[in-house]
């Protein structure tokens, strides 16, 4: 049942001259949607799959939990292959009501409980608000701010790497004002030209001024929800997936008595496709329940790291990284090439990664001194040409690598081609597909290289007969093969060396500019910010990446249009 606004009055003497102020709290709300990137939500093992293994829980991914970290950390690639099965696995929701840990003993509570929350409102308001305050001690079925916190699926995502963006939303966007005063925070950003942001010139951002602040949220509610997907699964399921969750959310709060109408979405990474694939009008098909996205460092048409890590594993983000738990992260999906593939070589949307037709041609190298022997795609194909071509020591697919649990009717190089088939599909699908109010903020950083160009380099001293017909003779699955000339009855020849390249294109360590770009390129984006020193994983733990988003959040938010009531 719908609540009607009530306020209450006192008689006074006639004499009494003093005006009674009665403060109307905001029923109108506009929630910011969070999506997270590759890796960056929770998933949990189907209970079949957690009896095979054995395990006391379900966990499949939580990167926040050291102690789970550490038992995929000592793992071998079959063991990471099961434990990472896209149809066995899904997003670790909260659901105190079921309790789906998969462990009596630890309830829900307790499997989300690094969600504890650090925010704090300068606002002198009750509990009837979407706020995240504890409940009254004397409320009936009373909750904490922070179980709020995870109803609002905080613990789906890698807290670790999100907490400060979606505290930072939550806490600003909510107390802008106080008691008609801007909030002395938001002079961070108002009247501070975009340019500090490292805002790009086109098209041309103007300073905020505190009149649009103001009415930017004005009698508005933000409460802010983090909606994690399946990261292993096809980008596009999980758009269909999230457009469903955000109509049921609009309708929560339509029965909760406010008035919702929109959302304002806010991406990371991946979840920047999640959200192109979440407004397209043949997916998600909710661009009119959308009022605008805010990407984070999107892969806008892939990224040669994908190539790179299905072959040789990830790299140690290094003391670059602002985030012990970031160079975890990437040893735990694997520091090898059979590790990596085992999973993503079966995942759809880890597959979803790769360069597109749209990334371009010529982007797989092998060179020998000063010349280029091998220049892939040449016909605008990575697919074709690189992705499922089989046999070819430069191929995606080590096909030896795909199954090592041996799972019987298991993954073949032809189910992943299947898979690539449709990775393929889905990339020309939402090829121009951008919401039109739209902002973006991604790594132009020549300090922080990423493989835009992914070249093998062949041993100066070698004699190479046939760059197409080399075999490989030994792989260290992190970058370094040795091979010789194949077949080898036509000439005697000593085996070489063959050692992948460290990136050289500017980024921020994992997506090249020249793939972010495509976002700029597209003429659709009211606001891009072409950003410098933060790693891929933390980039909004980025003090410019933080305030260009809340920048980007109230210019989206200046457009909203309220149905009268």
């Amino acid at each position: 049942m719908k609540r009607s606004r009530q306020a209450e009055g006192f008689v006074t003497p006639t004499e009494d001259k003093i005006a009674q102020v009665h403060s109307i709290l905001p029923r109108r709300v506009l929630p910011i949607i969070f999506l997270p990137g590759i890796m960056g939500s929770n998933l949990r093992m189907k209970p079949e799959r957690q009896r095979q293994m054995g395990r006391e829980n379900n966990i499949a991914w939580r990167p926040d939990s050291l102690a789970q970290s550490k038992i995929l950390l000592e793992g071998d690639a079959a063991m990471r292959q099961l434990q990472l099965d896209p149809g066995l696995t899904e997003v670790d929701e909260y659901d105190p009501l079921n309790n789906p840990t998969g462990a009596p003993n630890e309830s829900a509570d307790e499997r989300h409980d690094v969600v504890e929350v650090k925010l704090w409102y300068t606002l002198g308001v009750g509990i009837d608000t979407p706020l995240l305050i504890d409940d009254p001690i004397t409320a009936k079925s009373r909750r904490t701010k922070d179980q709020k916190a995870r109803e609002r699926g905080w613990g789906e995502v890698f807290f670790d790497s999100y907490q400060e963006l979606l505290e930072t939303c939550e806490q600003r966007l909510n107390t802008a004002f106080v008691r008609g005063r801007l909030n002395r925070w938001w002079k961070n950003i108002v009247n501070v030209p975009p340019a500090n942001w490292q805002a790009s010139a086109q098209p041309p951002l103007a300073p905020l001024d505190e009149k649009t602040l103001q009415q930017a949220v004005k009698d508005c509610w933000f409460p802010v929800h983090a909606m994690g997907y399946n990261w292993l699964q096809s980008n596009r399921d999980s758009a269909v997936r999230i457009a469903e969750r955000i109509r049921v959310l609009i309708k929560r709060y339509e029965e909760q008595g406010f008035q919702c109408e929109k959302v304002i979405v806010v991406t990371d990474s991946m979840g920047g496709l999640v959200a192109r694939a979440l407004i397209h009008p043949n997916i998600g098909n909710l661009k009119d329940q959308v009022l605008g996205v805010v990407h984070g460092v999107m892969p806008a048409t892939g990224a040669g790291a994908a190539y790179k890590r299905m072959r040789c594993g990830f790299e140690d983000p290094g003391i670059n990284s602002m985030s012990p738990i970031t160079s975890v992260t990437a040893k735990v999906l694997g520091n090898f090439g059979p590790e990596v593939t085992a999973v993503l070589g079966n995942a759809q949307g880890g597959l979803e990664l790769l360069p597109s037709q749209a990334y371009g041609d010529h982007w797989l190298r092998v060179t020998h001194g000063s010349k280029t022997l091998l220049s892939l795609p040449k016909k605008g194909d990575p697919y074709r040409e690189i992705y499922k071509v089989q046999g070819k020591w430069y191929s995606l697919l080590r096909e030896e690598w795909l199954n090592p649990a041996q799972i019987e009717d298991g993954p073949t190089f032809q189910k992943t081609c299947e898979l690539l088939d449709k990775a393929k599909a889905f990339h020309n699908e939402i090829q121009t597909t951008y919401h039109p109010l739209s902002f973006a903020h991604y790594g132009a950083d020549p300090n922080r290289s990423a493989w835009h160009q992914v070249v093998w380099e062949i041993d100066a001293k070698a004699k190479v007969l046939d760059i197409e017909t080399l075999r490989i003779e030994i792989d260290d699955e992190q970058g370094k093969l040795r091979v010789n000339n194949s077949p080898a009855e036509f000439e005697c020849t000593a085996p070489f060396s063959v050692t992948m390249q460290a990136p050289s294109d500017p980024g921020d360590q994992t997506v090249p500019l020249h793939s972010a770009e495509h976002q700029l390129h597209s003429g659709k984006f009211k606001g891009i910010f072409r950003q410098s020193g933060y790693e891929h994983q933390d980039s909004y733990k980025d003090e410019r990446a933080l305030q260009s988003t809340l920048y980007s959040l109230v210019r989206i938010a200046q457009n909203m249009e309220w149905a009268k009531r």
